[in-house]
């Protein structure tokens, strides 16, 4: 099962979060058919993207990533909603160079958008300057991706933030206690979500109270949504498109799903 403890530790000074998502990048492989390095890199950004759908607050709240990757390095996006529902696609394996986009929608008037620059193809890193550079907040991450013969043993890690007026003391005991999650994938399959919290923060978390979430990657769309998609085309424009291609096809990426449409379908949307 997947699982995100969020906690306040250090005197309620430092934000920290729990991981385990070994199920969702598994779900993601079965989806997408991945070879290792997709599962590895799209599995990193989902679990990036749980973290991020755990701190959203409105209910309309989403978030979204997305990496253009440098040359032929293709295409990552991956999103996320109040629910935690998760759900991406990768078109290439690797991180090699380019940017990655953040959009969140909490409710605001408007989304905020960050962009950085990737460093290299460590989804940890990567997050780590997108926080410093296009948020401001001194964020520590260490998330990890293990396969093993196509299926995904281990996936999750550690995201901890120091929140305004963290003391000194503090700042050094969180980065001292990152340094055990260099290898996060290698933890998570020995302890798992709730055995990271027993031995690395047993005592720690009792002072603010552990919250818990189950993300699961689940695609938003459905057949009524795309029928809203194609509606505004028009039916001469959709009969057109079944003249000359048999029937209106759109595909789902994120769920690697094909929705088609024949004439009858279209003459019941627009109840002919």
């Amino acid at each position: 099962m997947n699982k995100l403890y969020k906690a306040l530790i250090y005197d309620r000074e430092v934000s920290l979060s729990v991981l385990e998502t070994t199920q969702m990048v598994n779900d993601a492989i079965k989806t997408h058919n991945l070879d290792e390095n997709s599962a590895k890199t799209l599995g990193g950004l989902l679990t990036c993207a749980a973290y991020m759908s755990g701190c959203l607050k409105s209910e309309r709240g989403a978030v979204s990533l997305t990496v253009k990757g440098g040359g032929d390095a293709g295409t990552v996006s991956v999103s996320g909603d109040i629910n935690l529902h998760i759900r991406g696609y990768i078109d290439g394996s690797r991180l090699n160079g380019g940017t990655l986009t953040v959009i969140k929608e909490d409710g605001f008037f408007r989304p905020f958008v960050g962009t950085s620059e990737l460093t290299g193809d460590d989804v940890s890193q990567n997050l780590m300057k997108y926080f410093q550079m296009s948020e401001q907040i001194d964020t520590a991450v260490a998330i990890g991706v293990k396969i093993e013969n196509g299926v995904c043993t281990a996936a999750g890690g550690v995201v901890m933030q120091l929140l305004p007026g963290t003391s000194e003391a503090n700042m050094e005991k969180a980065e001292e206690r990152m340094q055990a999650f260099v290898n996060a994938a290698d933890v998570v399959e020995k302890f798992g979500a709730d055995g990271i919290l027993d031995e690395f923060f047993g005592g720690l978390t009792e002072e603010g109270g552990v919250y818990i979430y189950f993300p699961e990657y689940k695609c938003n769309c459905s057949r009524k949504k795309i029928e809203g998609v194609i509606v505004p085309l028009g039916k001469d424009e959709l009969y057109k498109i079944i003249e000359e291609e048999g029937s209106v096809k759109v595909h789902c990426h994120y769920c690697n799903t094909d929705y088609v449409f024949d004439k009858d379908d279209i003459d019941k949307l627009f109840n002919l």
